[in-house]
């Protein structure tokens, strides 16, 4: 299984609104970034990922899980660029800033600390395991 990390604002996103979407979900949209791109067609059903906000708070919030595999995004009039359906899992118990990810050694190559601007990042088991545990989520 892959792990991802995906960001928003919380001005435009909230980890609040990915909660009241409920188990059904929505669409993460708006990406037009190529890697990025690759990285949601890489996504599998069941996949999760961190929620992270960007610029005000900078911080893992939650955990998602992929439920809808990528397909293309209504809201690009190019037909370059898609998007896959994401449901809230479970909050962060500690939300993990990114002071203290830059902190860890472990994730000094973490693609949060190393390519800070993408919006959709892989992020390793280990990462995944250590985030986690600085979080306290135990999913």
């Amino acid at each position: 299984m892959a792990y991802w990390l995906f960001k928003s604002e919380p001005s435009t996103w909230s980890w609040d609104q990915q909660v009241e979407a409920g188990e059904g979900g929505t669409f993460w949209n708006g990406v037009r970034n190529h890697l990025a791109k690759k990285q949601m067609q890489a996504m599998q059903v069941g996949e999760r990922g961190f929620f992270y906000h960007s610029n005000e708070g900078k911080a893992v919030v939650g955990i998602v899980e992929v439920i809808k595999p990528y397909y293309p995004d209504h809201t690009d009039e190019s037909g370059r660029f898609g998007m896959v359906d994401l449901r809230a899992v479970a909050p962060m118990p500690r939300p993990v800033g990114l002071d203290a990810i830059k902190a860890e050694a472990v994730l000094k190559d973490m693609a949060l600390v190393t390519n800070s601007r993408l919006s959709v990042q892989p992020v390793t088991e280990a990462e995944w395991a250590r985030i986690c545990a600085m979080g306290g989520y135990q999913g």
